[in-house]
């Protein structure tokens, strides 16, 4: 009698994120979506959008599982077999500044944007009130928000740390990710800290970001920078800053993209809105 075979469920249609999922698998859906989304948000500013094509993105999208399979695909990345989530650096960099023995002045509050676990930083709970939160949330101590549209008043000078770790990236437009670091200056107290990660290529191959121009950005935005961390040929780069001031240059430059670089490059941009 022959074996009856069980029917292979797709990735796209579990809620479970299973390790078996290769880095390599995973890197490519995570960069399938970036491409996507981004053709979806230049054809709905156009002009004149091309409803088929549009439909077409839109289906591919639904296809691959949408937000759910791209939250999915990041975290099996922060798994422990593949060397943890970026929260590692922080935490490593905030216990390097001595920040855990500030009992004195209560725990730093973390706005943590972009979470995908609930329990990132369980380990430091004796001095970090985290506050976890997403687009879609995947857990009910996640919670669901656009950090976009928080309101800027209510969290002004609220968190002593924001961290926005493979979260600018994924925006799709330019000024979208300017706007998203004004916000983070905004809500963070005096002498706040910025975690901010991406990957490496947005501003090691990019056309028009590079290290001195990011840096340049953010010292314009009033940030100083404390800590980096990549290496050459590596996957991410990590950087924090403090909160230092109001800036002090002319924003006008970077409102709009400059070729920093020819050749062979992507076209990751951040622009001030």
């Amino acid at each position: 009698m022959p074996r009856t075979r069980k029917k292979k469920i797709p990735i796209t249609n579990t809620d479970k994120a299973s390790s078996s999922s290769t880095p390599t698998s995973s890197r490519t859906v995570i960069r399938r979506f970036h491409v996507l989304l981004k053709k979806q948000r230049q054809l709905k500013n156009a002009s004149s959008a091309n409803a088929e094509v549009l439909g077409e993105i839109e289906h591919e999208i639904d296809e691959l599982g949408g937000l759910a399979a791209y939250q999915r695909m990041s975290s099996i990345g922060q798994g422990n077999d593949r060397g943890g989530g970026s929260e590692k650096v922080l935490i490593q960099w905030l216990i390097h500044m001595e920040l855990r023995k500030r009992e004195a002045k209560g725990k730093l509050r973390l706005l943590e944007v972009g979470a995908l676990k609930p329990d990132n930083y369980r380990t430091c709970m004796s001095w970090i009130d985290t506050t976890s939160m997403d687009l879609r949330s995947r857990h009910p101590s996640i919670v669901e928000q656009d950090f976009l549209l928080m309101d800027e008043d209510e969290n002004r000078g609220k968190w002593d740390i924001i961290s926005l770790s493979l979260v600018v990236n994924f925006v799709p437009d330019p000024r979208d990710r300017g706007r998203m670091l004004c916000l983070a200056y905004s809500m963070l107290t005096p002498d706040g800290l910025l975690f901010l990660a991406l990957p490496l290529p947005c501003v090691e191959n990019s056309r028009y970001l590079t290290f001195d121009k990011l840096q340049s950005l953010m010292d314009v935005l009033g940030f100083t920078e404390v800590q980096r961390k990549w290496k050459k040929g590596g996957k991410m780069a990590y950087w924090l800053y403090r909160k230092s001031g109001s800036g002090h240059k002319t924003l006008h430059e970077y409102r709009k993209k400059t070729v920093c670089r020819q050749g062979d490059r992507n076209n990751f941009a951040i622009l001030l809105p």
